[in-house]
């Protein structure tokens, strides 16, 4: 048996996917948050809190690494962790500096570091000649304006340290490229208390299918669990309503698409971890959107789990203790798995979700989730704001999209009047 130390971590999926994991494995977990009370808050109905699994539960402030790092090599003496890991992007770099300090495995702080800052992942992959779109970073919106007309419209606006989609907006011309500006202005705090970076990061606007690549690395081995599919709503934002594993695509794309995300990886000099690479198959070949060293979220991988037998979260823990993860293909009897996302689209108090009840008799439906009623929404911009999901498999074939995508139809959100003033939409 191990001991896991877990630093923070989101309150979706993965919050309950890791600590099954670790105890599946055969391990235990201490669990160390700022702010006990923002998963509590997001406890909702599925079954016990996860954290109840937990040997230890401990406050101490995990944005400031020059109280942390101390704190922990003292609990470390006395627990004896023998990995440290998180679920939560915002956290990865203080991951590694503590698997650093406390000589437990992980990925070199650099590599994390990069990766989980837009600007400097760009940076890398240019270096090292792995195609991304043209970019430039700007530090307010005279530069921005400048940028824009060198790259042309239409272009993509983004912050380079947050995360799910938040205020990643397509903008048209010098007015949308003012308001999105503005918007990253107007939020210089992310969710978990850090201080965001005033930049403001343009992209060429890619065209073309987005995908994902699943992979594992360690002991500078980059395993391919396999590849998935995206579908993108919502414009101006980028919102996820929906994937498919695998992606079907035809395998000389598949091979190249694989082959930029391994270079990526490679560039980036991620090891020990496990990676979520973003690819836009545009007419010119594969480009990288984004490469996340973390497993892929949206419940992914599940998805992943239920056709190839490949557990992406188990195989998070075995990277962060130090083992060889299996990535051995299983038959499963599914030839496809999908997700597809139930979003708002007003302002108000949902008051039910009529449907629900048809919809999970129906054959295939391996999970239907959904928000209970009471809860004030408005209408998406980015992957927070899901009232749920419908998962469904194929044991034919490559249909599970359109049975997801089909039942989801059915499923009619209905609303109330809003009786509050709904605060800003932040990141779990």
């Amino acid at each position: 048996m191990a001991h896991l130390l877990v630093v923070e971590s989101w309150v979706g999926s993965m919050s309950r996917l890791l600590p099954r994991a670790i105890g599946e494995g055969g391990h235990e977990f201490t669990f160390v948050t700022r702010d006990l009370h923002h998963y509590l808050r997001g406890a909702g109905s599925e079954g016990p809190h996860p954290l109840l699994a937990a040997r230890n539960v401990i406050t101490a402030d995990t944005n400031d690494m020059e109280v942390l790092l101390p704190h922990l090599e003292r609990l470390h003496a006395v627990l004896a962790f023998d990995g440290v890991v998180s679920s939560c992007d915002y956290y990865l770099p203080a991951v590694a500096r503590i698997a650093d300090r406390l000589g437990l495995p992980g990925p070199a702080v650099e590599a994390v570091e990069a990766a989980c800052r837009k600007d400097l992942t760009r940076r890398v992959l240019a270096e090292a000649g792995v195609q991304g779109p043209r970019f430039a970073l700007c530090a307010d919106t005279v530069q921005a304006a400048a940028a824009a007309r060198e790259i042309g419209y239409p272009l993509v606006v983004k912050p380079v340290d947050l995360c799910a989609g938040m205020l990643v907006r397509e903008v048209r011309d010098d007015r949308e490229l003012e308001a999105a500006c503005r918007a990253l202005e107007e939020f210089p705090v992310n969710a978990r208390g850090q201080d965001r970076m005033p930049v403001f990061l343009l992209e060429e606007f890619l065209t073309g299918p987005e995908i994902s690549i699943e992979t594992v690395s360690f002991g500078g081995v980059i395993g391919v669990a396999g590849v998935t599919d995206k579908s993108i709503g919502g414009a101006p934002a980028f919102i996820e309503t929906g994937h498919m594993f695998p992606a079907g695509i035809a395998p000389e794309t598949e091979r190249k698409a694989v082959d930029t995300a391994v270079a990526a990886i490679k560039a980036l000099g991620l090891d020990h971890v496990v990676c979520h690479t973003e690819i836009k198959l545009t007419p010119e070949g594969p480009k990288v959107v984004e490469v996340n060293a973390r497993p892929a979220g949206n419940r992914i991988t599940e998805l992943v789990r239920h056709v190839a037998g490949i557990d992406l979260a188990a195989a998070c823990v075995d990277v962060a203790l130090g083992r060889m993860p299996d990535l051995t293909p299983r038959v499963t009897g599914v030839r496809s798995a999908a997700i597809a996302f139930l979003l708002p689209d007003t302002t108000g108090t949902l008051t039910g979700i009529k449907g629900a009840d048809e919809v999970r008799a129906q054959p295939g439906v391996l999970e239907l989730t959904l928000a209970e009623p009471g809860r004030a929404v408005r209408a998406a911009t980015s992957n927070n704001e899901y009232l749920g999901h419908i998962m469904t498999a194929d044991t034919q074939g490559s249909g599970a999209r359109e049975t997801a995508e089909r039942l989801l139809a059915h499923l009619h959100p209905t609303y109330g009047e809003c009786s509050v003033e709904l605060p800003p939409v932040v990141p779990a």
